[in-house]
Parts: structure tokens; sequence; C-alpha cells
């Protein structure tokens, strides 16, 4: 029976590394954001075209939400270690606030994509 605690203590460093990559995953996702939606912006405005706000929260929204996710994923694994019934409820409502984030961040991107869409708006590639 002491192998079952060798194994419990491999899984939990596996998880912990897990949810460290997971973490900076979306960290990374959020940087990206940032420079993809600037970088979109300075192409907008030096090219001297109508400014399409819409096409920049987008844009962002849309990074946003690929980093929630991956930040819902490192929740997930943590739960699966989770020492008590506190911290896994702690854990659970951490992950519920961030799956209706997603959920309405999603909504709200999806809307926007079809108002484009419907007016014709088209984004601008460089």
């Amino acid at each position: 029976m002491q192998w079952i605690g060798y194994l419990e203590s491999s899984l939990a460093e596996v998880v912990g590394l897990l949810k460290f990559v997971l973490e900076a995953i979306s960290v990374l996702c959020v940087f990206l954001a940032l420079a993809t939606t600037l970088r979109l912006a300075l192409l907008q405005s030096f090219r001297l075209q109508d400014y399409r706000f819409v096409l920049l929260r987008l844009r962002f929204g849309s990074w946003l939400a690929l980093a929630l996710e991956f930040q819902l994923g490192a929740d997930i694994l943590t739960s699966t270690i989770a020492p008590s019934f506190e911290a896994l409820g702690k854990l659970g409502a951490i992950a519920l606030i961030r799956t209706f984030l997603n959920y309405f961040l999603n909504k709200e991107l999806e809307a926007e994509a079809e108002s484009t869409r419907k007016t014709g708006l088209q984004e601008t590639k460089g």
C-alpha cells in the first residue's frame, strides 16, 4: 500500500506542472491578445481607415475567451488533487465564475461577429 502514496505524490507533481503550463499558456494568450489588437489598431490608424472598434473587440475578446479556457483547464486539474472539501468548493466557485464569464464573452463575440457580417465590415489583413 506504500506504492499508492508514491503514486499520489507523483500525480500531485504532474498536476502541479500541468497547471503551471496551462496558466502560462493563458498568460501568453492575454499577451498575444494585447499585441495583436494593438497591431490591428495601429494598422487601422496609419492607413487612415475608419477605425473599426468592433473588430478590435472581436480580436481581443477571442483571445481572452481562449485564455479563460486554459484557466478553466488548470482549475479542473487542481480539483483532482484538492486536499479538502473547502478547497474543492473554492475551486468549484472559481471554475463556475470562469465558465460563466467565458459563456457570456462567447455570446457577446458571436453577436458582434454576426452584426459585423450583416453590416459588411471586413477585417483588414496585414
